[in-house]
């Protein structure tokens, strides 16, 4: 089989293409036909040897991947050959709150990733999709929707009506617009294109800002809310937009800090327990989590948002359009 591989050191240039054992399951395992593959800024640092040095050459990346059970172990039960299954971000979060121990089986990190033909996983790790989605948008959902719906439902415990404010246009982000629109509450958005600011109209944000002609758009998301701030913000910014992001939020608010998009910045702590707000890390989610996102996305028939399809020997040209920022809601591979 073939697969994508840092071999001897990181950086895009090292990424090379390689011929494998097609594995073979173990007990507890399940081999794995990749048929889909998405990407996520994380991989993007991965690929730089961002991840410091618990992350190790030679490495698969990419977290997420969705693929058909090819065949199972001894002791494996919950799964049969032929069925669609998507694997989890941390293979060995099933359920509770997260320790060391479960952060250090991240796929495309800590463990090889999903850009191979075929992958041998623990059987515990694997979720059936939505039988209505393709490959492609299932393998779109393990680290963006999860963190989305971790975010919102989970730790931010989203009630219809509330409003929640997302940054960008990112796989997290448009996750976030489309759980939040499905749970009635109203979005305020901010981009720097405006033409994906329409977009995001489109999809039903409720109002929306360019953060570079108004840097200081927390203002006009407090006039949103009528001047109380909003009740939830998805901050994938980073310290570069916390601070605005704590002017935004209202009093006894939450923070769902993902990502660090944005760079660095420094934060004012006072804002933090004046306004008694909520910060809370969000770091992808269990598979428990998986499961109930799933089931809602079944019963609400979300689609995820695909920006472009590349095929799986474009992996390089994927990793470099990602890096571009040009695209709205996930950049896939196909295999």
């Amino acid at each position: 089989m073939r697969a994508w591989r840092f071999v001897k050191a990181f950086g895009l240039e090292n990424l090379e293409c390689v011929e494998l054992p097609d594995p073979q399951p173990g007990p507890g395992q399940a081999v794995i036909r990749v048929r889909a593959c998405s990407l996520n800024y994380r991989d993007l640092v991965v690929s730089k040897g961002g991840y410091g040095r618990a992350v190790k050459t030679p490495l698969i990346p990419l977290s997420d991947g969705a693929g058909e059970i090819l065949s199972v172990g001894p002791g494996v039960d919950r799964l049969t050959p032929g069925d669609r299954v998507a694997a989890t971000f941390m293979q060995g979060w099933l359920a509770g709150p997260p320790d060391d121990a479960k952060a250090a089986t991240a796929l495309g990190g800590a463990l090889n990733g999903m850009l191979a033909e075929q992958v041998c996983l623990n059987a515990e790790g694997l979720v059936k999709f939505p039988a209505h989605l393709s490959f492609e948008e299932a393998a779109s959902l393990p680290c963006a929707a999860v963190t989305a719906w971790h975010s919102l439902f989970e730790s931010g415990r989203l009630q219809p009506g509330q409003t929640v404010l997302i940054q960008g246009t990112g796989g997290v982000s448009i996750f976030a617009l489309q759980f939040a629109k499905m749970a009635g509450a109203r979005v305020f958005a901010t981009s720097s294109s405006d033409a994906k600011l329409q977009r995001l109209t489109a999809m039903g944000a409720d109002a929306v800002v360019n953060y570079r002609t108004t840097p200081d758009w927390d203002k006009p998301a407090r006039e949103f809310t009528k001047g109380a701030g909003v009740d939830h913000v998805i901050e994938v910014g980073g310290a570069g937009t916390l601070p605005t992001s704590l002017k935004a939020v209202r009093r006894g608010g939450h923070i769902a800090l993902i990502g660090v998009l944005a760079g660095g910045g420094e934060v004012d702590p006072r804002f933090i327990f004046l306004k008694q707000a909520r910060v809370q890390g969000i770091y992808v989610g269990s598979r428990q989590m998986f499961e109930e996102m799933n089931q809602a996305v079944a019963f609400a028939g979300v689609r995820p948002v695909i920006d472009r399809i590349l095929h799986f020997s474009d992996a390089p040209q994927a990793f470099a359009y990602l890096e571009s920022g040009a695209h709205f809601g996930k950049v896939c591979l196909a295999l």
